[in-house]
């Protein structure tokens, strides 16, 4: 017997708290951010090629020498009991066959009361997804583009539902060291259930992602610009609460045009000092501050600022990610050198 408490679940995977594409689509926790570094810089920044070993979670492209031996432990807190959190360690066999990398991701939605049809106690359930990914990263030839994939193992547990898949990212980046100019492209998420909750198969959640980023020659800031979701035009949804009403008592929606529609899609960030032991970092997601803040009530929805600092081989991050009024997340995270 199906639990109403169930619905909870489902809602929390597809809300938009997270900044998906909602209801369309199961495991939508694959395109969390995967790090505080990343919160921190607008929520999907996939051209960093360094140390950042959680970096090759979201774009396989990034793994590099840089990242051998390196773990890195990341957790946030969510609203309530929900909790994830991230893992990643890459190692390096040789210049030759490069660095190989894996990452784990992993919700936990917390307990929730379950009661049948008639309102009559079922007793308490949870919920809780993972993922474990495996990554490579090559260079093209001797060229400045660098390929890159995660293959994907995905397991998902909710209430008495479970179900099982698979999945592939792949990843490409160009590296121009003389103006320390990246550009990259991702398209994450391209596989299948291989068992279904309640035996209707549903599609992952498919995402194909743009990102540029630069260090500035006489200034010790990187910019980052990233372009999301862009395997859906439009994105946007017009919103009931911004309807006008002329004096006949006629309603006219909102009307949401292009630039509306590109803003939407565009994630920016700001990383200051990004090469020393200590950074500053901030971000803004224009379409989580669109979907998520309150008429005639500023918040900061989108925004996200964070730190970063280095103690000897171990490196400290914090970011705060403004949501709305009832929901503000902090995430934490550590990377460990164990050369």
């Amino acid at each position: 017997m199906r639990r109403i408490a169930l619905v909870l679940i489902l809602g929390l995977v597809s809300t938009p708290l997270f900044a998906q594409l909602g209801g369309q689509s199961t495991y939508q926790f694959l395109n969390l951010m995967s790090s505080p570094r990343q919160a921190a810089l607008g929520g999907k920044i996939i051209t960093n090629v360094d140390y950042d070993v959680t970096q090759g979670i979201y774009n396989p492209a990034a793994i590099n020498v840089d990242m051998d031996n390196q773990l890195a432990l990341n957790y946030a807190n969510h609203l309530g009991d929900i909790r994830y959190g991230t893992a990643a360690y890459a190692y390096t066999v040789d210049r030759r066959t490069q660095t190989f990398h894996a990452g784990v991701t992993y919700v936990n939605y917390g307990d929730f009361d379950g009661y049948d049809e008639f309102g009559n106690s079922t007793g308490s359930f949870t919920g809780n997804e993972v993922a474990l990914s495996f990554g490579y990263a090559l260079q093209i030839g001797f060229s400045d583009f660098y390929a890159g994939a995660n293959i994907k193992l995905i397991s998902s547990k909710l209430e008495q539902y479970s179900s099982f898949g698979g999945a592939v990212d792949l990843g490409l980046i160009y590296i121009d060291s003389y103006l320390d100019f990246n550009a990259a492209l991702v398209v994450r998420n391209i596989g299948t259930q291989f068992t279904t909750y309640a035996g209707l198969n549903e599609p992952l959640p498919l995402e194909v992602d743009v990102g540029l980023s630069q260090t500035l020659e006489n200034v010790p800031v990187r910019w980052h610009l990233t372009f999301e979701n862009l395997q859906k035009w439009p994105i946007a949804t017009p919103n009931p609460a911004r309807a006008t009403t002329d004096l006949n008592g006629n309603q006219t929606q909102e009307k949401v045009g292009f630039l509306s529609e590109l803003i939407r899609h565009t994630l920016i960030g700001l990383e200051l000092f990004p090469k020393r032991g200590f950074n500053l970092r901030v971000g803004y997601s224009f379409r989580r501050a669109e979907e998520l803040r309150i008429e005639e009530l500023r918040n900061f929805s989108g925004l996200s600022f964070g730190i970063g600092l280095k103690f000897n081989k171990l490196r400290f991050s914090y970011t705060h990610a403004r949501y709305s009024l009832a929901s503000n997340t902090s995430f934490l995270g550590m990377q460990i050198n164990l050369n």
